[in-house]
């Protein structure tokens, strides 16, 4: 746990958002620390570092997914377990939602979020070490896109929306009992 990103940082975003009438927070753990110097390339090195975590979330999520049809394939064999099963499917819901927004919410080209990195890699040398500045400023770029420009959040965010549809019409017809309507209600 960091003070600062676990506790800190979550009630203040929490409080700003909510006099501003859009309420919403979230928090981190303390960074993995990294070592460029490390690296036996460094661009080869920085972008397999930065794109870890995002194929992570995705991998997760489509590992949701397959657990969500397991656990309907298991309630065909034993019904009993139905009440329970849906349960776990509505974990997985959230568990598929949760990572699509994460990784595509890493993906923001907004320092210190991984996006950064893959795009400081993408752009010319004068052009990167300028935008790569950005991220001495920590956090504050991204509460301030986060606050005041909604909009660019949702662009970036769009990608979730659109993957979370297309898992949903891939695997309603998995759903136990009332599990789909309790997710999307």
């Amino acid at each position: 746990i960091d003070p600062w990103m676990t506790i800190l940082f979550p009630a203040i975003l929490w409080m700003l958002s909510s006099a501003a009438g859009m309420p919403f927070t979230f928090g981190g753990a303390k960074p993995v620390p990294v070592v460029p110097r490390k690296y036996r390339k460094y661009v080869q090195g920085d972008l397999i570092v930065s794109s870890a975590g995002v194929i992570t979330n995705l991998l997760l999520a489509l590992v949701c997914s397959a657990i969500f049809v397991a656990l309907s394939l298991l309630a065909g064999v034993a019904p009993g377990l139905a009440d329970g099963l849906a349960i776990l499917q509505r974990m997985m819901m959230w568990g598929i939602w949760l990572n699509l927004v994460l990784c595509f919410f890493n993906l923001m080209p907004i320092p210190p979020l991984d996006g950064s990195h893959l795009l400081y890699h993408a752009l010319p040398p004068a052009w990167g070490a300028r935008y790569r500045a950005i991220g001495q400023f920590g956090y504050l770029p991204l509460m301030v896109v986060l606050l005041l420009f909604r909009p660019v959040t949702q662009f970036f965010l769009a990608p979730a929306f659109w993957g979370m549809t297309l898992l949903f019409r891939l695997l309603q017809g998995y759903g136990i009992g009332t599990t789909w309507n309790s997710f999307q209600g």
